[in-house]
């Protein structure tokens, strides 16, 4: 086989494959930007779910060194918001509910405070098909009061 005709054939080979890569790109462009979308909706859902089990916490942790249930409540709920933005976690709706039965039990008796948090996050931004608008991101923590500590 001589030269001229291997140019010959490769020349037709490239012929048959053009516009393939236009093809290509058409084709999995779509699916690149779909899997980068899904990915950041994982990672804004796990960095809310981190931050809604923090504000669990430091809700629970404020509302146990306080020496009465009124006190505790109002402390939890600010210890919470500041929590949730301080991680810049935006909730478009959330409730804080702060058990505080263990103030009503006798001095010497172990008890704790219970927060649950729950924060729904808001993923409409995000523009994939099948997504869901919203998640609803629930966190709870319990600490305790001091046993020898005057509750009120």
């Amino acid at each position: 086989m001589s030269i001229r005709t291997r140019r010959r054939t490769v020349r037709q080979g490239l012929r048959r494959d053009r516009g393939s890569y236009a093809l290509e790109t058409a084709v999995l462009a779509p699916v690149t930007i779909s899997l980068l979308l899904l990915m950041i909706a994982f990672g804004r859902v796990t960095d809310a779910d981190g931050a809604v089990d923090s504000a669990a916490r430091a809700a629970a942790r404020a509302a146990s060194l306080e020496r009465d249930a009124g006190t505790a409540q109002s402390a939890a709920r600010a210890a919470a918001d500041r929590s949730l933005q301080g991680e810049g976690i935006t909730c478009t709706t959330s409730s804080v509910d702060i058990d505080t039965a263990g103030y009503a039990l006798d001095l010497g008796v172990d008890a704790t405070v219970t927060a649950t948090i729950a924060c729904t996050a808001d993923l409409s931004d995000i523009g994939l098909p099948g997504l869901p608008g919203a998640k609803t991101l629930t966190a709870s923590w319990s600490s305790p009061i001091d046993t020898y500590r005057g509750r009120g």
